[in-house]
Formats: C-alpha cells, structure tokens, sequence
C-alpha cells in the first residue's frame, strides 16, 4: 500500500509545482506538465487498484483518486480564476497568504495517511491548499531596468551599486513583512549578488546617507567584496541574518546564486538569511586598513557590541535551510567544453582571481604570451572578481580595465584576442557587460591617436573600447555568477 502512495504523493507534489509555476508565468508548458503529472497520479492508482482488487487496499486507493479529482477541479477553477481577476493576488486575500504553504505542507502529509479517515482530511485539505494559491504573493527588489513582468510577486527596482532612498524603502518593506510570522509558514529567499546594495536599511542610529557614503568610499578604495560586505552587514539592520532572525519562528528557505569567490553564504548578497562569522572588529578593521572617513554615529554603532550580526547557533536562525543553486565555476566549465571542442588547451584558472584588475592582467598577459612562444593554441579562462583601486575620473568597471591592462601587457600581438565582461551584463556603473580585444583594435587605437596608458591611469577603459567600438553591450542577463574572462592565444 506504501509504495503506490508515496509514488502519488511524488506526483501531485510535482503537479503543484508546476502550477505555482504556470500562475507565476502563465507558461503553456507548466500547464500541460500539470495535466501530465495529475495523469500519472491515475495511472499509478487505477494499477495499484488493479493489482488489489479484492483486496483491503482498493478502498483506499479509491479514495485516493477522489482526492486527486477535488485537487484537479480546484485546480482548474483556480487557474480560471486568475486569469479573470489579476487584481485578486493583493486585494481582499492579503490575510490568506501566510496560510498557503501551512495549507500545501498538510496535503502532502495527508497523501501518506493510510485510513479512510486520513484521506478524507488529505481531501479537504487539497482543496483549501488550490484556493489558497489565490493569496500568493511576494516582493523582489532588482537593479533599475532588469524588471521582469510577473502575475503574483511584486518586483520593485532600485539603485545599485551605490543604494538609493527605493532600495531602503524594500528592506524596510521585506522586514515587515515577515515579521509575525509562526512555525508553520514557509519564508523563501531568494538572494544574489546585488542584493548587499539593494537592501540598504542602515542599522539603529545610522542615517540613510552616511551609509550611501560609507558605501561609495569602500567602493572606490580598492577593498574587496568580502571586506564591502563585512561593513555593510554591521551596518545594516537587515543584513547577517538579521532577516531570517526576524522571521522567527517560521522555517526559512534560501536559494542563492552566488557571485561571490568560494560561494561563502554569508558575503552573497551580505548574507541576509544565514548566521555571519564576521565580527565588528572585523569591520573596524577594514575602516582603518582603507582610511573610510566614518561619521561619529557610525563610529559608535560600530564600536556597540548590541549592533553584533547574528551568529551560528543562534536558536533564531534554527529553521534555516540554504541551498545553492549556481554558482561562477559552472560558467567556466560550460566554456571550457566549448574551448576543448574547438581544439584549444585549457587553462582554467578557476573562479577565485580577485586582487586590482591591472595586476590579475599582467599575470594573465604573460601566460598567454609564454603559450605564444611555445607555438601553444591555448585558451585562458578565469572568474573571480577583481577590484578597481580609483584614482583618475574616468569611467569603467573591473572587467574593462582588465581589459584594457591585458591590451598594454600583450602590446596588441596578433596571436591573441580576448573578452572580459560581467555576466549579469553590467560592468561598474556603466551599460556594458564588458568589452573585447583583438589585434586590430591595437592598430586602430594608434591611429585614431588613442594612449592606451593614459586611459588606464585615469580609470578610463569605457571610453578607450568605446572608442574602438569594443564594448560588450548585452543589456540584463538576469543572472549573476560573477566575472568571465576569456584569453585566446593562436600561433601564426
């Protein structure tokens, strides 16, 4: 009896799923996956109930089925539904929200019962669970342009990488929104890089522009991200777990994508969720290292031990669950197949090259150069992200003065042609991903009178590629998995 029902609790899981999907996007394709996996869910039970027949089991198999029948048409009066009343997400079923996923959680538990008794509950619950569907909602905040049109969740854009007044209003939104919450509700987050600058709510006694300005120093003195964001969370009055410990005691599910070097939990998005190891000594460290000029309340707010981030074992943080679901090094694996198809030897330097964008160049300029010599087809892969120390006024991220360092060390050879961009599709502040290289542009940047030298020392790689009409200009990507950098080396 066991065995078929956990198959058809597989199967109506499923099914639920990929409605929550169709009405998030109204795909025809979640639609018929729902249709089919509801149609395995019978298979399954008419073949159970075949082999029972006349045996104790065929009653409960029955009921099993009329189980499915209820979900199915509740299902279907749901999607219907929906798609008449758009306003029916946010309107007079805001209370209904929080009970969906305690609602969803009982069906499956139901589905395993074993008496009549059991299954009829499974039954009622499978059609509260459809109805409840109609309370779901949410909120995401993302960069300015990257907004995707959806049906149920609340997507709100704000300034990155330096905050701005919309990026504090959604912190101060998403904290209260969880607060209240109870052990049976389900809070899922999901967080990426960006998220640090995105959720900017500074802590107790911390004015909303002193921290924009904290934020623009550690940004320009050559810090990295890690050092950023080990400020930033004890800064923040929502940050280092501060979110999840707010949603105390309901569990709280992340799905992070990580852009961050070794996918620590706690620096992706300054690690709202998940207990951080960092410590305000930590913090004060970095202030002093970079001389950041701190206003005297932050000084203060530093110096209180109250202002702390939440750390492991914190019984707040106990029904926490963290997953990752992509990360930069599968990026770099992707292209290294393609490479090694093309007849290229690989040279993955992996997804931990950070230091300044010059210095990574001119390592990675010489063992392209050295492949030159030795009449090597090599190809150079690295991630990672690298920083920018700024001391001229000229305009570019991480990725196109890298760039621009690797063009002066390779003196523009006509063996070697290279790319490096960020794979969300913005570099720094401006509208680039990134740019590319090829010998030509070195020839070209002579004769249009272009220093190459004089455009690195004054942060100016934007306008040296553009210029050459060498910029990588992808618009969003919707992703984020950190730096791409590839070098090609052909022998003549």
């Amino acid at each position: 009896m066991l065995k078929p029902m956990l198959a058809v609790e597989r199967q109506l899981s499923t099914s639920r799923t990929y409605l929550l999907r169709y009405l998030l996007t109204n795909s025809d394709d979640d639609a018929a996956k729902q249709k089919a996996t509801l149609q395995a869910s019978r298979a399954t039970i008419a073949d159970a109930a075949k082999a029972a027949k006349g045996g104790t089991m065929e009653a409960p198999l029955a009921e099993i089925e009329t189980t499915i029948a209820a979900y199915e048409q509740a299902a279907r009066a749901l999607t219907e539904m929906a798609a008449k009343s758009n306003a029916l997400w946010y309107g007079e079923t805001h209370g209904l929200r929080q009970e969906m996923n305690t609602a969803t959680d009982k069906t499956v538990a139901h589905l395993l019962a074993t008496s009549q008794a059991n299954i009829e509950r499974a039954t009622d619950n499978l059609t509260e669970s459809s109805s409840l569907l109609l309370s779901m909602a949410g909120l995401v905040v993302t960069r300015y342009g990257h907004a995707c049109p959806t049906r149920f969740i609340e997507v709100v854009e704000a300034a990155h990488p330096v905050p701005d007044a919309a990026g504090q209003h959604a912190a101060e939104r998403m904290l209260e929104r969880v607060q209240g919450l109870s052990a049976d509700d389900l809070l899922v987050c999901l967080i990426s890089g960006g998220g640090s600058a995105l959720l900017a709510l500074p802590g107790q006694g911390i004015a909303f522009e002193e921290k924009r300005e904290i934020n623009r120093q550690l940004l320009l003195c050559g810090a990295d991200i890690t050092e950023i964001n080990c400020v930033r969370k004890h800064l923040s009055a929502i940050k280092g777990g501060r979110l999840a410990a707010a949603a105390a005691p309901a569990r709280v599910l992340t799905l992070a994508l990580s852009d961050v070097v070794g996918n620590n939990p706690a620096t992706i998005g300054s690690g709202p969720t998940v207990p951080d190891p960092s410590t305000l000594e930590m913090a004060r460290a970095v202030i002093a290292r970079y001389n950041v000029v701190c206003p005297p309340a932050m000084t203060a707010h530093l110096a209180d031990p109250a202002s702390e981030t939440q750390k492991p074992g914190d019984p707040r943080l106990a029904n926490t669950e963290y997953r990752l679901v992509g990360s930069p090094i599968a990026t770099l694996e992707a292209a290294a197949k393609i490479a090694g198809e093309a007849g290229y030897a690989v040279i993955n330097q992996g997804d931990g090259i950070t230091g300044f964008s010059h210095v990574a160049a001119r390592e990675q300029a010489a063992l392209a150069l050295a492949a030159r010599d030795k009449g090597k087809r090599v190809c150079i892969l690295s991630g990672g992200e690298t920083t920018v120390q700024v001391r001229g006024k000229g305009r570019g991220g991480r990725n196109s003065e890298f760039l621009l360092a690797l063009a002066i060390a390779t003196e523009g050879t006509l063996e070697i042609h290279a790319l490096a961009c960020d794979t969300d599709g913005i570099d720094g502040t401006e509208s680039n991903a990134g740019a590319w290289f090829a010998p030509e542009h070195w020839t070209k940047a002579k004769a249009l009178g272009l220093d190459p030298e004089a455009f690195l020392a004054n942060n100016d790689a934007y306008s040296f590629f553009e210029a050459l009409d060498a910029l990588v200009v992808t618009g969003p990507t919707l992703t984020n998995v950190n730096d791409f950098r590839t070098i090609l080396v052909d022998p003549g």
